[in-house]
């Protein structure tokens, strides 16, 4: 054999060899070793009848202490849970992040009844990427899970199909953010068929099917195999052709980009539904300098399904108003740094602090520094939420606690002030001439935003990865792959960025907001029963409020309000009057946790199943009820004219009562002596708070100050490989919903052009 023949055999085997093994790779990454995604089997046992009832029994009996005449049912629900048919929950799933494998629709619904032994909850999978079959499976699944509830009159747990609309935009003028879509009713023709999404999927910058593939022969664990098989059912999914539906049968994405788009649909459709937006102060996904202004006009809401807010989520709380800004906008859109604050540092402008303290270490003169320093605060503004990518081969905790309000209490990451629920009650939209102000009127709810399917997750502040969606990622698993491009060198200048580029969830800041991420709240309902009908018209009258996770109870009521002597108003009403309103506030604290679960819940899941999915801690009271310590009252007088600053008609708190150390609860009463006088429309919500306590993530980034008040070193959730549950003191709090009180009497002229009768 000549040697030229030999070579030519050999190379020709080494490119057989070469591309049998791409060709393995390359059917790796497209799933072909993959394992569908199934639902899981939902366990037939329900909660003990006895633990349902006296769980009742205690609220009652606490109602009737506390003085609350008539009392409604008070139940507690999560209208906010994704599963692993959710592409960032399995993303989230795999080895070297959370990596706790799946945990499907099934697991939800077990941990809602066993584990937190919640009385209602809905699923709420990102439809972006939905397949038929995971929708059927995801009805299927709420369906046994209502089966095991026992009669439909007395269920131990009602359960709810919905879905997560989730919309990103690259600037505050395309940006509507996400909203969950919750339905009222299970039958088959009260249903649609397929859930109505954003954008059809894109790949959200995930790795293609070579990486994956070599992910999953490196990892050796069948679960990458598994994610390249979930990311293939979605890869030829486009969106449903506009115009009528398309049959029931046909693999498709229905597309609503906007809200207005949404709300058409919804109503096209028939069925009773309600959209619930969230995450709206939410930086990691939010452009700095959005706000609700334009969500206002037209048919960018809709009062009969958009009646909720969650205010509060394993997020963080997106309750109170700032009037700072993370940018300025002129009136073409153009972005530039503000100054910063005693309150607020901008993360733009600490973009410009790294770049000028690089420059100013390799030597340059100060002027070369200051205008680099220049440079990277426009460039950082202009970047919006990719802000932290226009300074290379940054460490997280060189931004410090640039970006984050540090006067709020657990803010969600990067807080976005013109998205909160205050600045929403303030604002009114004056676009049509001669008509009344439009208004968004929200009632106010707390969900978990679990991506573990740990609906009410919220019970005890323990086990961080599991409970939280907080979690330190394995560098040696490869999967970090999935969320942090490769990192550049470090250098002393920065670089421009493009907001509008394909989005990728690796573009994100997941090292800091690991910091954010805490267990979920809750919302709780005033229902004449536990049946699936009261809870929707609970829901529907807004007679609802928020929790951070603790099942206090809360009663916000107007005394005097019109029709009769004695009548009153529950949190959520609407009224209109011209006498001073009088208010009452009611609250109780919930109950000290024991460790571990009930023995009901072990017998009902196994110790297996419940060391997976409870994390062999469930919602456990004991007989002692914590402590309310202080009762608050939040008042906003909406605009009456568009040149008014939100920020000057928002008090904050109002009004402040200490209360007595009595486990029996708190209850104060108070009236508005101003709002005669003031002439104008007022909106008025409670706030109830127990004990301190510690919590998960409480201390967001946890600085350590110099004498001077600035932050100079943080301890980051997680860095360094730590897995501790980055506990710091916090109070547990609950929301009531707002009461919306019109004037109804000739608005006084002292009133007219100011806010009278503060």
């Amino acid at each position: 054999m000549s040697g030229r023949l030999f070579v030519a055999i050999f190379l020709g085997i080494v490119a057989a060899t070469v591309g049998a093994a791409v060709g393995l790779v390359w059917l790796a990454g497209s799933g072909t070793f993959g394992r569908h995604e199934a639902p899981g089997v939902v366990s037939e046992v329900p909660r003990p009848p006895e633990a349902v009832a006296r769980a009742s029994r205690a609220i009652a009996r606490a109602a009737d202490e506390i003085g609350v005449p008539r009392p409604k049912q008070v139940l507690f629900g999560d209208l906010h849970v994704h599963t692993t048919f959710s592409t960032d929950a399995f993303l989230l799933s795999l080895p070297g992040m959370m990596g706790e494998g799946a945990h499907p629709p099934a697991d939800a619904c077990d941990f809602a009844r066993h584990c937190a032994a919640l009385d209602f909850w809905s699923i709420n999978d990102h439809a972006e990427g939905m397949t038929r079959r995971h929708w059927r499976e995801t009805i299927d699944s709420i369906r046994q899970c209502e089966a095991a509830a026992g009669e439909p009159q007395n269920p131990d747990l009602v359960s709810f199909v919905g879905w997560e609309w989730s919309q990103v935009g690259s600037s505050p003028d395309d940006h509507y953010g996400h909203k969950n879509v919750v339905l009222a009713d299970l039958e088959g023709d009260r249903l649609p068929a397929r859930p109505i999404a954003s954008a059809a999927p894109e790949g959200g910058g995930l790795p293609g099917p070579l990486a994956r593939g070599l992910l999953g022969f490196r990892s050796r664990n069948s679960r990458f195999h598994d994610f390249a098989g979930f990311l293939a059912e979605r890869a030829e999914l486009e969106a449903c052709p506009e115009g009528a539906p398309p049959p029931d049968s046909v693999d498709c994405i229905d597309v609503a980009a906007t809200p207005e788009l949404l709300f058409q649909k919804l109503r096209a459709s028939g069925l009773p539904s309600l959209v619930i937006p969230h995450g709206t102060t939410w930086g990691f996904n939010t452009p700095p300098g959005t706000t609700w202004d334009k969500q206002l006009e037209g048919g960018f809401h809709d009062p009969e399904r958009q009646r909720l807010l969650e205010v509060y989520s394993g997020h963080g709380d997106g309750d109170v108003y700032r009037d700072w800004r993370a940018v300025e906008l002129d009136e073409n859109g153009e972005a530039s740094c503000p100054e910063p604050r005693e309150e607020y540092l901008p993360s733009c402008w600490r973009a410009g602090e790294i770049i000028e303290e690089r420059c100013l270490e390799s030597g340059e003169g100060p002027e070369e520094c200051e205008e680099r320093a220049r440079v990277a605060r426009l460039e950082a503004a202009a970047a919006g939420r990719l802000a932290h990518h226009t300074v290379s081969g940054e460490d997280a905790a060189e931004w410090r606690d640039a970006g984050q309000c540090r006067d709020c209490d657990q803010p969600s990451f990067n807080y976005r002030p013109g998205g909160s629920a205050q600045y929403l009650l303030a604002l009114g939209s004056f676009d049509e001439p001669g008509v009344p102000p439009r208004r968004i009127r929200p009632g106010f709810i707390g969900s978990s935003d679990s991506h573990t399917a740990r609906a009410g997750s919220g019970y005890k502040e323990l086990r961080r990865a599991g409970m939280t969606d907080s979690f330190t990622p394995d560098g040696a698993s490869g999967s970090q792959a999935f969320l942090r491009p490769d990192t550049d060198e470090a250098v002393a200048f920065s670089k421009p960025i493009d907001p509008g580029g394909r989005p990728s969830l690796g573009l994100l800041e997941w090292e800091r907001q690991a910091s954010f991420f805490q267990t979920g709240g809750l919302v709780a309902v005033h229902a004449e029963g536990r049946d699936r009908s009261a809870i929707w018209q609970a829901l529907q009258r807004r007679e609802v409020y928020a929790t951070t996770g603790p099942r206090i109870l809360l009663w916000f009521d107007l005394l005097n309000a019109p029709g009769g002597p004695g009548r009153s108003v529950a949190m959520g009403g609407e009224v209109s009057m011209e006498a001073n309103p009088i208010f009452q506030v009611r609250a109780v604290g919930s109950f000290e946790q024991q460790p571990g679960c009930p023995e009901a819940t072990g017998q009902a899941l196994g110790p297996h199943r419940l060391e997976r999915l409870c994390l062999g801690e469930c919602h456990h009271p004991g007989e002692t009820r914590r402590l309310i310590t202080r009762i608050e009252v939040v008042r906003i007088r909406p605009q009456v004219d568009p040149s008014e600053d939100p920020a000057d008609l928002i008090d904050d708190p109002w009004r402040s009562f200490d209360c007595e150390p009595d486990p029996a609860g708190c209850s104060v009463s108070f009236e508005d002596r101003g709002f005669r006088n003031g002439g104008r429309e007022a909106v008025y919500y409670a706030r109830a708070f127990e004990a301190p306590r510690l919590a998960i993530n409480a201390g967001g980034v946890r600085c350590t100050y110099d004498e001077a008040g600035r932050c100079v070193e943080v301890d980051l959730c997680g860095s360094g490989g730590g897995r501790d549950d980055c506990l710091d003191d916090h109070e547990p709090r609950a929301w009531s919903s707002p009461l919306f009180i019109e004037f109804s009497g000739a608005r006084p002229a002292s009133a007219v052009g100011g806010l009278a009768g503060r």
